[in-house]
C-alpha cells in the first residue's frame, strides 16, 4: 500500500485514462495524491494552480463518462422473484427532475464533496439502508410527525410507529422488548452518470457569494429504479394486526410523497432530489404482475394480495 501511495505521488500531471472503476480507485487515486502533493508546496501561486488542476481533471474526465454500469455478470438487474404466497416484488421506475446527492464515504478524495459510488466499481448508487430509512420517515409524516414535532418542540419524544410501519419496518433501533423484523425489503438504487453542481452561499449581510462550493452528483434527466421486496414472515400480519392491503397502500402513499415531494437527496433544502414516477411494477410469487401508476396499483393490491393469490 505504501509503494502504491509512493508511485502515485510521482504524477505531475493529470493521470492518464478514467473509467467507472477508477472512479473508485486508480484514476482517482491518481488525482487526490497529485492535489495532496501540490498543497506541500511552498509557492502559493503555484499551490493553487497544482490543486485547481488536478479538480479540473477529475471533473472533466468523470463528467465525460457515459452509462457507468456494474458488469452484466452481477446480474443486479434481473427483477425480483418471491419466493412464497403473500411475498410481492415492487419496482417504481422514476426519472430526477433536479440532482441527486449522497455524500461520498471515501476518506480520500479530490473534491471536499464527492457523490456515494460502490468502492469496487465506481458507480454511483443509493443504499439500501438509506432507502429504508427515508420510507421509514416518510411512512411517519404520512401518520402525523410533522404535527408531533410541532407539539414536542421539534423532538421525538413520546413518539411510536403504529402497528403498521412497525410491520414494515421493524422496532426502532435499540429495541429489547417485542423486537420483530420488518416485513419491507429494500435494494440499491444504482445511477449511470455523474456531473458537476456549484452551490455558492451567500452572506446575508453583504448578499454577496462568499465561497463556491463544487458537488458531484447525478445529474438531472437520469432514470432509475427503486426496488423493494414485502416478504412477511407467515403469520406476521396476523400477529401485528394489520391488513396488508392497507400497509402496502400507505406504504405506496409514502413512497410517492418522497420521490415527488420531500426529495430523497442530501440537500434537500436546495430541492436535490426530486424525481417523477415513470412506471410501477408489482409482481407475486406465480410471476403474476402488474404495471401501471402506483394509484393502480393501490387499486390492483386486494387481488395481488387475496387468498387466491396466496396471502399470508
Amino acid at each position: 500500500m505504501l509503494d502504491y501511495y509512493v508511485a502515485l505521488a510521482e504524477h505531475s500531471a493529470c493521470p492518464y485514462g478514467s473509467n467507472e472503476a477508477n472512479l473508485a480507485s486508480g484514476f482517482v487515486d491518481g488525482c487526490t495524491s497529485w492535489f495532496a502533493v501540490a498543497a506541500l508546496l511552498q509557492d502559493e501561486k503555484e499551490r493553487e494552480r497544482r490543486r485547481n488542476e488536478a479538480r479540473q481533471c477529475y471533473q472533466e474526465r468523470a463528467a465525460a463518462l457515459e452509462n457507468l454500469a456494474l458488469p452484466p455478470e452481477l446480474r443486479v438487474s434481473d427483477a425480483l422473484a418471491p419466493l412464497l404466497p403473500g411475498w410481492l416484488a415492487i419496482r417504481i421506475d422514476f426519472e430526477l427532475k433536479t440532482p441527486w446527492y449522497s455524500k461520498d464515504e471515501r476518506p480520500f478524495h479530490v473534491l471536499d464533496n464527492p457523490v456515494r459510488k460502490d468502492r469496487v466499481f465506481g458507480v454511483p448508487f443509493m443504499s439500501a439502508s438509506s432507502w429504508k430509512g427515508l420510507l421509514r420517515w416518510s411512512c411517519r409524516m404520512e401518520h402525523g410527525l410533522l404535527d408531533h414535532l410541532a407539539k414536542h418542540d421539534g423532538t421525538m419524544d413520546g413518539w411510536q410507529d403504529p402497528p403498521w410501519i412497525v410491520h414494515l419496518f421493524g422496532n426502532a433501533k435499540g429495541s429489547e422488548e417485542d423486537f420483530t423484523r420488518g416485513a419491507l425489503q429494500c435494494f440499491p438504487t444504482w445511477f449511470d452518470k455523474v456531473e458537476f453542481e456549484v452551490i455558492n452561499p451567500h452572506d446575508r449581510a453583504r448578499r454577496a457569494g462568499t465561497q463556491p462550493i463544487t458537488y458531484e452528483v447525478v445529474p438531472a434527466g437520469r432514470k432509475a429504479s427503486l426496488h423493494l421486496l414485502y416478504a412477511p414472515t407467515p403469520g406476521q400480519a396476523l400477529r401485528q394486526s394489520v391488513e396488508p392491503v392497507d400497509v402496502l397502500g400507505r406504504l405506496f402513499d409514502a413512497a410517492k410523497k418522497l420521490l415527488t415531494v420531500y426529495g430523497f437527496s442530501a440537500k434537500r433544502t436546495a430541492g436535490w432530489g426530486l424525481a417523477e414516477i415513470l412506471d410501477g411494477k408489482v409482481v407475486r410469487f406465480n410471476n403474476e404482475s402488474k404495471s401501471g401508476g402506483l394509484d393502480d396499483l393501490k387499486a390492483e393490491l386486494p387481488g395481488l394480495l387475496s387468498k387466491a393469490g396466496g396471502a399470508v
